[in-house]
This record gives C-alpha cells, sequence and structure tokens, in this order.
C-alpha cells in the first residue's frame, strides 16, 4: 500500500497539469480505522487543528464560570481566525478578563487573513498587532488557563511550560498514545505544534465530539467530557468566530448546522468530528501542503462516508472545484478531486 495517494488534478484548459497526493484515515472514538486514503499511520504535524485540545485545560478547570467565557469567546479560543473586527476585538476582550494586555501575547503580529480587514487596516495607515494574528484567541485562552491553574505566564510557550505538559497529555489521551509519542515543534505562532500518525489524530477529532464513547477520554471523568461538550457546542453554534465569513471551516459547520466539526491545519491539515449518529474522526494531510486542494479534498471525503446530505454537498459544491486564473482574471483551470475512499 502506498502512502499517499493521489487525491485531486489541477488542470488547464481541461487537460491534467499538475497532481496532489495525500492520506487519510477515518477512525471510531475507540480507535477502530474504518475508512482510509494512502498509509494511515503516515504521521504529520497536525498544526493548528490541535487547538481546541490546547483550550481543554482552562475548560477542564473551570475557565469559562471564572472569566464569564460565552460560547463565542470559546469558539475564538479554538480559532484560526480571519483577523475582523469582531475577532480583534474578541481576543482584546479575553486579555481583559485575565488582567492582560496585548504586550503580553507572544504569538506575533501579521496582516489579517481577510483581505477586505487587511485593506482596511492599510487605509487607516495601521499596522497589524499580535491580535490580528490568527491564532491570537488561542494565545489569550493560555494565558487565561495560566491565571486559572495559578501558573507563570513567562515563558508559557515553552514545550516545558506545565500549561504545555498539560496540553500534550490531555492530547495524548485523546489520540490513544503514550504521553510522550506526539512528537513536539515550534508552530508559526510560536507556540508547540504537535506530531502524530493520521489514525492518531482521527481518533482524537472522534473522542472530542464523543467523549462518552472513548474509553481512556470516559475514564478521565466528568469534568473533561463537560469540556468537550462545551467546547464542540461553542465552535459550531459560533463557526463565524473559527474561521470567518465565507471561509471554508465556517461554512462546513454552517451548512451542516454543527454536526460535523471541522478545524484546518496549515500545511494541508484538516481535522474533522463528525457527531452522529455515528461518531468519526477523519484526518487528512495533502502532502505537498498546498491548501488549494484540500477544501475539495474535504468535501468529496465526506460524500463517499456518507455524511453530507444532497442538499449539504450542493450548498457546499462551489469550494469543491477552485478555478485557476491568470493575471488577466482569465479562468484558465480548475482543481478537481479524484479519488476513491477505500474501507478498511
Amino acid at each position: 500500500m502506498s502512502a499517499l495517494i493521489r487525491v485531486a488534478s489541477a488542470r488547464r484548459g481541461g487537460l491534467a497539469e499538475s497532481h496532489h497526493f495525500a492520506a487519510a484515515a477515518v477512525v471510531t472514538p475507540d480507535g477502530r480505522l474504518v475508512a482510509r486514503l494512502g498509509d494511515p499511520s503516515f504521521a504529520t504535524f497536525v498544526r493548528s487543528s490541535a487547538k481546541p485540545f490546547q483550550a481543554l485545560p482552562l475548560l477542564e478547570a473551570g475557565g469559562a464560570e471564572r472569566f464569564s467565557l460565552e460560547d463565542a469567546d470559546l469558539a475564538l479560543v479554538c480559532a484560526s481566525h480571519a483577523g475582523l473586527p469582531q475577532h480583534v476585538d474578541g481576543a482584546r476582550r479575553l486579555l481583559e478578563r485575565g488582567g492582560f494586555t496585548v504586550a503580553d501575547l507572544q504569538c506575533g503580529a501579521h496582516r489579517p487573513l481577510d483581505a477586505v480587514a487587511a485593506d482596511a487596516l492599510d487605509a487607516a495607515g495601521e499596522t497589524p498587532t499580535p491580535l490580528h494574528n490568527n491564532c491570537s484567541g488561542k494565545h489569550a485562552g493560555m494565558l487565561l488557563a495560566c491565571r486559572l491553574l495559578e501558573l507563570p505566564t513567562d515563558g508559557y510557550l515553552d514545550p516545558e511550560h506545565p500549561l504545555q505538559r498539560r496540553i500534550r497529555r490531555r492530547l495524548a489521551l485523546f489520540a490513544g498514545v503514550g504521553e510522550e509519542e506526539p512528537g513536539v515543534a515550534v508552530d508559526g505562532c510560536s507556540a508547540p505544534t504537535f506530531h502524530l500518525s493520521l489514525v492518531a489524530a482521527a481518533r482524537a477529532y472522534a473522542a472530542l465530539v464523543a467523549p462518552e464513547l472513548s474509553p481512556p477520554v470516559a475514564a478521565a471523568g466528568a469534568a473533561l467530557a463537560a469540556a468537550c461538550r462545551r467546547l464542540v457546542g461553542a465552535m459550531t453554534s459560533c463557526p463565524e468566530q473559527v474561521a470567518g465569513p465565507g471561509r471554508f471551516t465556517t461554512r462546513l459547520m454552517q451548512t451542516t448546522g454543527g454536526r460535523i466539526l471541522g478545524k484546518e491545519g496549515a500545511e494541508g491539515f484538516y481535522g474533522i468530528g463528525v457527531r452522529g449518529p455515528v461518531a468519526l474522526g477523519v484526518a487528512l494531510k495533502i502532502a505537498d501542503g498546498g491548501e488549494r486542494a484540500r477544501d475539495g479534498v474535504v468535501l468529496d471525503l465526506l460524500r463517499q462516508l456518507g455524511v453530507l446530505s444532497h442538499d449539504e454537498f450542493a450548498a457546499l459544491e462551489d469550494l469543491r472545484r477552485p478555478l485557476l486564473r491568470n493575471h488577466r482574471g482569465l479562468e484558465v483551470g480548475d482543481v478537481v478531486p479524484d479519488f476513491e475512499l477505500e474501507e478498511a
């Protein structure tokens, strides 16, 4: 079995020009592999798809109650947001609830991912701050967790910081692997990011949306299961906070009424939790790290699994086959998914 298989082709004038290869795993909360693309043991960094798990210590310790966090706040903590005013203001409010300021964020600054927001910032003669970083909500949540757990905030991104060790243990628990198994490196926002097999990452997402069906997560206690339900509920009820209007992750959760939870990661990774009627987790990695094929492959994968209705697929189909345009704006080609999901 090849580790990677071709999943999409870039066509020019109807003829294939380039190809994207990928691997994926579809897993139940108890770790049973039910479908795959290529080798499900293929390992990669999950990048921002780890954000819901990075938020768990805050929720598990009662942070929502301590800091009066609403669903929109919690969704932002799990977000790779677009840098819209609602996201920037939300991250600022999160910091204020713990007595922090933007100076406490260690994520760095970049231009808003939303082009309109970026242009508005330019027009106002302003420069991006760490609040515009798509990970500012996650970092604000980490600072709140440190405040709640009475941990030092200096060095809160160090992999050996007590909060980061706690996050790694929780991710390993959900993934069904040993505590030291997830590899650790530095993400784009300077926080730790984790290296897992696709089957382990998919199991983590399945357990996130159905903690009662995961033996290790269920055994960890009611507080952890309640934290999962609150986070999943927040992300799926406020999907515009998780990504932004018109972006794939937001539209996927809006269109499915929150039955499907999605979270993108950089370099072509995507994590999915299907809440029912059969709980599943999905982890996908586009091998070349490019993201132009990712959304279409995710949609086709969900369609082949039978978890998207005809109407849901139709509502998202415009994202399945992104068009390619030249410098004059002429349509010259497209990127088309082309694969068959294999039952395990």
